[in-house]
């Protein structure tokens, strides 16, 4: 992803779900202990286990990543199945109301199996075999006051390492779909396209999509020219975090053990960089940001 945002000027969007950022971005696995010791790394910190499924929550500072191992199974003979981003969530003004507008307009509902005393979140088929959740409690109260159990003796708003925050997330698709995504982020979200000539961090493939608040991205990268149709590979690739000092942030995951791509075509400079891969081929993008 690429540049300052002081460069992007796409003037005010319409927020028909009063869009309001992330809430959480879940990954599932079947090896819990090893993607949080690589969330760990980069600056995360256990806060809550789920009341009844393997699940637990990661935060740090404005940051929950929920890490699911419930009824996950690993092929056999493949070492654990890797991490992959299994669902969004977005913070709304009503879950409800942004949910029937959401299938309104096309959507995809998503039966939610929920067992007794858990919290019913409203959710949309996304990208491949992912979710997009609709939360609207997330100030005084929070989905997880509900589901979750605090973790005893653990600080439960850790704060954000090097001022780290989100910035927004990858998805693969699939040859030609580029303006397929685009109408489907548009229509269900109200996201828009930036203006070509904008660019974040050093990975500036693809078209970036922002958010009708104005607080992440979504970018849209198709595969290289000449490749086969390859529609059914369609997934959330990857996290972009935001950071106001890059290099320092780089320091600072390197002293915890983060390795970071340093060649010709991609490496370390003051707009961005890219961890090399954690687990599995799971990595992380920092891009500068001024939040």
């Amino acid at each position: 992803m690429a540049n300052t945002l002081n460069r992007e000027d796409i003037g005010e969007l319409p927020n028909p779900l009063g869009l309001a950022g992330l809430e959480f971005i879940e990954y599932s696995t079947a090896r819990p202990q090893a993607l949080g010791q690589v969330l760990e790394m980069v600056g995360f910190s256990p806060v809550a286990r789920h009341r009844s499924r393997e699940v637990t929550l990661y935060r740090q500072g404005p940051m929950n990543v929920i890490v699911n191992a419930h009824d996950v199974v690993a092929p056999e003979g493949a070492g654990g199945t890797p991490a992959v981003i299994a669902a969004l969530a977005f913070r709304v003004r009503d879950a409800g109301a942004a949910y029937r507008q959401a299938l309104d307009n096309g959507a995809w509902a998503v039966p939610v199996n929920i067992e007794p005393m858990e919290l019913h979140i409203p959710a949309i088929h996304g990208v491949g075999s992912s979710r997009l959740y609709f939360v609207d409690r997330w100030r005084e109260f929070s989905i997880y006051d509900v589901d979750f159990v605090p973790i005893p003796s653990v600080e439960r708003h850790p704060p954000s390492a090097c001022s780290l925050s989100w910035f927004g997330v990858v998805q693969y698709i699939g040859n030609d779909r580029t303006e397929d995504w685009t109408e489907f982020y548009r229509a269900l979200f109200g996201f828009e396209p930036v203006p070509p000539e904008t660019t974040f961090g050093i990975l500036p493939k693809g078209r970036v999509l922002k958010s009708p608040c104005g607080s992440f991205y979504l970018q849209l990268i198709e595969p290289e020219p000449g490749i086969l149709d390859v529609e059914d590979d369609e997934t959330l690739a990857r996290v972009a975090f935001a950071t106001p000092d890059v290099v320092g942030t780089v320091a600072h995951m390197r002293e915890r053990g983060v390795e970071f791509h340093e060649t010709e075509r991609v490496h370390t400079d003051v707009r961005g960089a890219l961890t090399k891969g954690l687990l599995h081929g799971l990595s992380f993008e920092l891009v500068h940001a001024q939040r």
